[in-house]
């Protein structure tokens, strides 16, 4: 007993190594004061559309907190992106500086919708302005609500993305120390996520795009599952690309969530890397079960419908390696001309991957040095030289 609470805080004590301390970040989106900047100082403005079962926080400012909520909020972020923005990066502030857009990512305003009535009437404005385009993402663990937006405030930005974009963003404590509870909000999350994409489905979206990052994986796959379930599994037709990026999933668990869900009509895009620390901590809470963003054994996964691209050998300034297909500008590109793919979706597997493969081809001066990218595909395995 005494020895398995040691390895508990050892792991614990790990991960806060792993992450370590660049400076205290604020969690309040919204800034009391935002300094004037002129035009040429703003790269960007973006309206991001959000669905959250966190709690409203308690401090206007922060807008959600990490708190549960039984019920489905609805808002829109207006949010600039600075000149300066290097692909791949976040500019945002820490506490006590002032928000400056020259030089962060800056909230100018946050509209609160009344209900899924209210939301749904912005966003099938919004779509409908956008060629019938949606993109929704799905955060990881340890991730405060003013970090999913500037994440996903980033991914659009960097991929050139031209859609709507839908933030769903479930109650994760944004602590280190919160694996367990992040996991059952995750859980807790499944039937909201659901609505949540049928909701953007309906709103006159033509193409659903999903990208799911480390354990919102879980909530995303477990929502697929329920709407194969149902009889839906793809949106009524509307399901486009499904990005699994470093997925926080058990491999096993997974397969069971894919044997219900079926081999999709368009393979899934899966992001794996053999040196996701992140990864290799979240196995060793599990009981060293292998998770999937790591796994090895790509060719079997690959059978269950899933195009495996293996970015092991792709570097990133991020110390977990647990963030590349949004930090890297290689990878960041291969998402953006993938997702505007001029609305048509593949037509085959054949197609998919091939798409897979030309899209890293065309993009390989971007990386400083040398690396390979192998892509596992349900008929072959392609091995892709990127860098100088």
């Amino acid at each position: 007993m005494f020895g398995g609470r040691l390895a508990r805080l050892a792991v614990i004590a790990c991960a806060l190594a792993l992450a370590g301390c660049a400076g205290q970040q604020t969690r309040d989106l919204l800034a009391q004061k935002v300094v004037a900047a002129p035009a040429s100082a703003i790269a960007g403005r973006h309206e991001i559309f959000v669905a959250t079962t966190r709690h409203k926080s308690d401090k206007a400012a922060e807008v959600f907190d990490g708190r549960r909520s039984p019920d489905t909020s609805y808002a829109k972020v207006d949010i600039t992106v600075p000149a300066i923005h290097k692909t791949g990066a976040i500019e945002r502030r820490k506490a006590r500086q002032p928000a400056d857009p020259a030089k962060f990512f800056v909230a100018e305003a946050v509209t609160a919708y009344g209900g899924e009535d209210a939301f749904g009437a912005a966003l099938r404005k919004d779509i409908a302005s956008h060629e019938g385009r949606a993109l929704v993402f799905i955060h990881g663990y340890n991730t405060a609500f003013d970090g999913a937006v500037y994440r996903m405030t980033q991914i659009v930005h960097d991929a050139g993305y031209k859609g709507t974009p839908v933030l769903f963003t479930w109650a994760s404590g944004g602590s280190t120390v919160d694996y367990v509870y992040d996991s059952n909000s995750a859980s807790a999350a499944r039937d909201a996520l659901e609505a949540t994409l049928r909701l953007v489905a309906k709103s006159g979206a033509k193409r659903v795009d999903i990208i799911a990052h480390s354990m919102g994986n879980w909530v995303t796959v477990e929502a697929l599952r329920q709407l194969a379930i149902s009889g839906d599994r793809t949106l009524g037709g509307k399901l486009g690309d499904v990005v699994l990026a470093s997925p926080d999933i058990d491999v096993d668990v997974f397969k069971a969530q894919m044997a219900r869900y079926g081999v999709p009509e368009k393979p899934f895009i899966l992001f794996l890397s053999s040196d996701d620390r992140a990864l290799q901590i979240s196995s060793l809470i599990a009981g060293r079960r292998p998770r999937l963003g790591d796994y090895s054994n790509a060719e079997e996964i690959a059978k269950l419908g899933v195009v495996a691209v293996d970015l092991s050998k792709v570097q990133t300034e991020d110390r977990l390696n647990h963030t590349k297909f949004a930090e890297n500008p290689v990878l960041i590109k291969i998402l953006g001309e993938r997702l505007a793919q001029n609305g048509r979706l593949a037509t085959n597997e054949e197609e998919a991957n091939e798409r897979v493969a030309s899209l890293t081809r065309g993009i390989t001066g971007t990386l400083t040095s040398a690396a390979e990218v192998v892509i596992t595909t349900p008929i072959n395995v392609l091995r892709i030289a990127v860098g100088q």
